[in-house]
């Protein structure tokens, strides 16, 4: 008998695989491309239109890297593109929110105490988001406050600490955070596909037919792509930020991730600064380290205050509490469960509730039914090396009570 839920954890899992793939390969070229720009130096005897040149070691090898500031006098014979990186990045992170957050909308994008929405509206919400999030970030880079870059940095900051805000008037606190990531993941994409690639093709179409290329566009692409480079580290932190529920089950959640972009802009500038070789500004680990000083004292400010005994059952977790094996399920997780799940943990050494699952009434367990299905019934992962000793039989009751719903 085909078990779908084990079947889609296995697909969120190869897509999840995919997405960690093609990220890593997109953050370390775009990584290894600027430091490489900012290592550059100028040559002698260089070919002309030579900006910069570079002498690097790695694998046994000596590398000769010399870079055109807009581009050589022939196209040559074999050029080798960056951009799949981007792209599979951002097809394969999007599936991911179509399997976890679009087709699990009651139980991860949905919090009925934060806005009471319908699937198909959390869902267009979301997907609007996107959307507005590259239309306007467009729209200001190529606007006159867009000249003036320092400018623009900032502009763009405010917007993403009002997105912060916004998504966390809409949607759970785990997806509000992991939005922010997709907001910014998909202006970073965007930025490859829509305008740094299509400025290249113009280049490499104007070396083809025999015409000077156009400076501007390669200055326009280099600005998209130092953007890119700033906004990196915190949509990592974002991607990541679901496994930490002192991130994203804060009632500051939305400040905290405001904060991390800063975090974001010290480390980079002093890699960038450690790269062109033009000091070593400490003040960015003094600033960093105050920033994450910050972020962990508004991280023990608590959660947001939630009802739980009047909070109210969701479609999806209603045929769950009605099945017959419901109340033996509940004494078994609030025997086995609860006291790491809990608003307030009694297991030492918890301050929070792992990943922000409370499982501490009847309502919360039906509503957490496939993850104690997975996490306790079909396998051992929790409770974590068995520590609250669930016996085999009670995770048998566990699966039959699951399958008994979703068979």
């Amino acid at each position: 008998m085909l078990d779908t839920t084990l079947v889609m954890e296995w697909v969120g899992f190869a897509v999840r695989w995919v997405h960690v793939i093609t990220g890593i390969a997109w953050i370390g070229s775009s990584f290894y491309f600027i430091a490489l720009d900012l290592g550059l130096r100028p040559e002698a005897g260089a070919p002309k239109g030579v900006n910069g040149a570079a002498w690097q070691v790695h694998g046994g090898g000596f590398y000769h890297i010399q870079k055109y500031m807009v581009a050589p006098e022939q196209m040559p014979a074999d050029l080798t593109w960056f951009k799949w990186e981007s792209y599979a990045t951002w097809l394969s992170g999007f599936a991911l929110l179509v399997l976890v957050y679009y087709l699990g909308a009651a139980f991860f994008l949905i919090d009925p105490e934060v806005a009471d929405l319908p699937v198909w509206g959390a869902v267009m919400i979301s997907v609007g988001s996107l959307v507005f999030g590259w239309l306007a970030y467009d729209l200001i880079c190529k606007s006159r406050f867009g000249d003036d870059n320092r400018r623009l940095m900032i502009g763009l900051y405010v917007v993403l600490v009002a997105m912060a805000w916004g998504y966390t008037q809409v949607f759970t606190g785990r997806a509000a955070l992991l939005h922010l990531g997709a907001f910014t993941a998909t202006i970073m994409s965007a930025n490859v596909f829509l305008t740094i690639i299509p400025n290249q093709k113009i280049v490499v179409a104007d070396l083809i037919d025999g015409r000077t290329p156009d400076p501007r566009y390669g200055k326009i692409a280099k600005q998209r792509s130092t953007h890119n480079n700033y906004l990196t580290l915190p949509v990592l932190f974002l991607m990541l930020s679901n496994h930490y529920p002192l991130a994203f089950a804060s009632s500051w959640n939305w400040l905290i991730a405001s904060l991390v972009f800063l975090m974001g802009v010290t480390i980079r500038h002093w890699f960038n600064s450690h790269h062109a070789r033009s000091g070593n500004p400490r003040w960015t680990w003094v600033a960093t380290a105050v920033l994450f000083a910050v972020i962990v004292w508004l991280s023990s400010l608590g959660q947001p205050q939630r009802d739980a005994e009047a909070a109210a059952m969701t479609p999806a977790a209603a045929p769950f509490a009605q099945a017959m094996a419901f109340a033996e399920v509940t004494d078994i997780v609030l025997g086995r469960c609860s006291m790491c799940h809990a608003a307030e943990p009694g297991y030492e050494g918890i301050a929070r509730a792992p990943k922000g699952v409370l499982l501490e009434t009847p309502q919360q367990i039906a509503s957490e039914a496939r993850r104690i299905y997975v996490q306790a019934g079909m396998t051992h992962a929790m409770p974590p090396g068995n520590l609250s000793f669930m016996e085999p039989d009670e995770r048998a009751r566990i699966i039959e009570w699951y399958r008994s719903v979703n068979g």
